[in-house]
């Protein structure tokens, strides 16, 4: 045992990575110093079972993972699709569900239906872009935003957002209707593809009693 190197995850901060622990915990793996809500540590470590955990931001997760420096990153569907980086996914957490959606006013929906060149603004350019050139074949002008992305098509910056959707209500509140559903998202584990195969038999033993623990 002692021999073994630790694993490596990294989590997304934030109600992701409190989910991600209940979940481990329920599979039996559990990191007592991450509950410490003062502490000023950046890693954390379980000795008995080889693990360390870091906290990252979601966008951050998938390039440690690609880059090694963590074996395994939890993050949502929606930033692996955004950032692509070369590595593997290999679990659908099912927590964090939402979905990623064209949104804007009611009168936008003829404009979507005509493939009429708009604008689109949105924080996901090339989930945006994928969405609109390779499944509707459609050309639009795509601006990157970084705030309140629900103000595009009300100040008149772009016809139509490209947006995580969870209730709706802030587009309700807005005007604003999901005018089409780019895809569903949620938590998922992605794997770094070199600790896939080297430490392939922790892994998948990993996933499997993440599995069963969800089941």
């Amino acid at each position: 045992m002692n021999n073994e190197k630790y694993l490596t995850f990294a989590l997304g901060k934030g109600r992701l990575a409190n989910k991600t622990m209940q979940l481990f915990e329920k599979a039996g793996i559990k990191c007592e110093e991450m509950k410490d809500k003062d502490t000023r540590k950046l890693i954390f470590v379980n000795e008995e079972y080889k693990m360390r955990f870091f906290l990252a931001k979601g966008p951050d997760v998938p390039t440690y993972v690609e880059y090694g420096a963590a074996d395994i990153g939890v993050v949502g569907k929606d930033t692996i699709l955004e950032e692509a980086r070369n590595i593997y996914e290999v679990l659908d957490l099912g927590y964090g569900k939402c979905r990623m959606c064209v949104c804007g006013p009611k009168e936008a929906e003829e404009r979507l239906k005509h493939h009429e060149l708009i604008r689109v603004a949105t924080k996901y350019p090339r989930i945006a872009k994928d969405y609109f050139y390779n499944t509707k074949h459609q050309t639009v002008e795509i601006i990157k935003l970084n705030g309140s992305i629900e103000l595009a098509p009300i100040v008149g910056l772009s016809e139509v957002i490209v947006d995580i959707v969870e209730t709706g209500s802030t587009l309700r509140e807005n005007g604003l209707i999901v005018l089409e559903e780019v895809c569903p998202l949620s938590a998922r584990m992605v794997v770094n593809q070199v600790s896939m195969k080297m430490e392939y038999e922790r892994i998948s033993k990993l996933i499997k009693d993440l599995k069963e623990v969800m089941d």
